[in-house]
């Protein structure tokens, strides 16, 4: 039997200076239940280009370590604007938030995401997880992946706070991040694994620190190992729910 292989990579479509459409369209995958995402001093907002980007890429030029554990760099506005189009508005399995915390007034604080949802398997990654530098090491972390906990893994017939109801929710980092990992611990998340060569990256980024073999196709681009961390519904039951709602309300 004769085969063909017609695989041709598309390139990336012109999207210079590309905002979105107006009204935004999220294009999201679940329901968003606005009570689940705010709490007395964070809300998690959709995160809406034309109102959100200027200040994130403002923050990313002035703070170049927000994006030093990131698989790809974001080198300008265009650059930016492709990503929040092509792997978040597009692609109704992820979403990204900004972070708006009401102790300083509505500011931007940062932005946090869902990633490679499944109302199949009942799952999602939390990623994208920024919190610029003046927010850092306050309320503003605990409370914004608190929230995205919380709305994930509470049953939609929960009445204060309505969730997906999901069966698992994941976190995946660099494996030298410790400050990912130490968030994903405080937070209640459980380590799984650790995933080697799980990911190429671009060339300059931090890898795992070995050689690839001679011959490797990609022999100028590290490879990372992946830490994974996740809550589950069972967890979230017994004590996963009472510790979050704890950090949330913490004063």
């Amino acid at each position: 039997m004769r085969y063909v292989n017609s695989y041709n990579p598309s390139e990336r479509p012109e999207l210079h200076g590309c905002y979105g459409p107006d009204p935004y369209d999220v294009n999201w995958v679940f329901p968003l239940h606005e009570s689940s995402l705010k709490s007395e001093r964070v809300t998690l907002t959709p995160f809406i280009p034309s109102i959100h980007a200027n200040e994130l890429f403002r923050q990313i030029k002035a703070h170049p370590g927000l994006q030093h554990w990131l698989p790809f760099d974001i080198l300008d506005m265009d650059e930016l604007l492709a990503v929040l189009e092509l792997r978040f508005r597009r692609d109704p399995s992820n979403i990204l938030f900004a972070i708006i915390d009401h102790v300083h007034g509505g500011t931007l604080t940062g932005t946090i995401g869902l990633l490679k949802a499944s109302p199949v398997h009942l799952s999602v990654e939390i990623g994208w997880v920024f919190v610029f530098p003046s927010f850092q090491h306050t309320h503003v972390t605990s409370n914004a992946v608190g929230l995205l906990l919380q709305y994930c893994l509470e049953l939609s017939s929960t009445p204060a706070r309505p969730g997906l109801g999901l069966r698992r929710v994941q976190w995946f980092t660099h494996i030298e991040n410790k400050a990912s990992r130490r968030t994903a611990l405080r937070m209640g998340l459980k380590e799984e694994a650790t995933l080697r060569w799980e990911r190429t990256l671009p060339e300059g980024k931090v890898g795992n620190g070995i050689a690839v073999r001679e011959g490797d196709p990609q022999s100028t681009r590290p490879s990372r190992h992946t830490v994974v961390f996740s809550l589950c519904a069972d967890d979230w039951e017994k004590d996963g729910k009472g510790h979050v709602r704890q950090l949330i309300d913490r004063k």
